[in-house]
């Protein structure tokens, strides 16, 4: 008897790893985090200083423009609105549907109609010259509202997925989990590390990739990151993949 209690002391100290590749664990993170870096950066670019994802940012720059008397003031300030009732629908939609349903899938599904419909509007009114024009704002408010579908789920339903479009929690856990590696050399502690670099840095290379595109083919450069929502929209159909 004694001995079996040893025994299973000495299990609970081993390190479980994760089952399967570094890819297949984290291919929707890193795919969904691509998306993010490049949308974000080809609106703010395209859409002279909107922000697609980044509310903090669209209401420190409306701050600016109260004192500035900045045209595109009430762009700045809408997003909040358009984002918070996003949410809100989004996650209402989460509450009433059966949990035996495919939800990430949909809402999955919802961000590539959205971002369609943003590049859509996009090459339909652009290019984009005046700052506060109405053009700016409805094409703005269709990509705000992509990501605000994103960060609902992420916030709700996707578990211990880590943020795909906040990058500064992202970079802060970066820094800790360098430091408990530099001092605790695990196999856990390495795996989170691994983890959070790969959010961070393919978010900044998905911003150069997108502006890159952008420079080269125009509002056409939002086409190749709806293609990974799309992939991972029908991927998360398959409980095994979720799983």
């Amino acid at each position: 008897m004694s001995q079996n209690v040893e025994d299973s002391k000495d299990e609970s100290k081993k390190i479980v790893k994760p089952s399967g590749g570094f890819w297949k664990r984290y291919e929707a993170s890193i795919l969904l985090t691509l998306v993010g870096g490049a949308i974000d950066t080809i609106g703010f670019i395209a859409l002279l200083g909107f922000f697609t994802n980044h509310v903090t940012g669209n209401l420190v720059m409306a701050g600016a423009g109260i004192v500035k008397s900045g045209d595109d003031l009430w762009i700045k300030l809408g997003a909040l609105p358009v984002f918070i009732l996003t949410v809100v629908l989004t996650k209402r939609y989460i509450a009433v549907r059966p949990a035996d349903k495919p939800i990430l899938s949909e809402l999955l599904f919802a961000e590539v109609l959205f971002l369609s419909a943003f590049m859509a509007a996009a090459l339909i009114l652009g290019p984009f010259e005046v700052r506060g024009a109405w053009e700016v704002g409805i094409t703005g408010f269709l990509g705000l509202m992509a990501f605000a579908i994103r960060n609902t789920a992420g916030k709700t339903i996707m578990g211990k997925v880590r943020p795909t479009l906040l990058m500064t929690g992202n970079t802060t856990q970066l820094g800790i989990d360098l430091s408990d590696y530099i001092f605790n050399r695990t196999q856990c502690n390495m795996e989170s590390l691994k983890y959070s670099a790969a959010v961070v840095f393919t978010f900044a290379f998905g911003a150069l990739i997108g502006t890159l595109l952008y420079l080269a083919i125009d509002f056409w450069s939002i086409g190749p990151f709806i293609l990974p929502v799309l992939y991972l929209a029908f991927k998360a159909r398959d409980k095994d993949y979720l799983s």
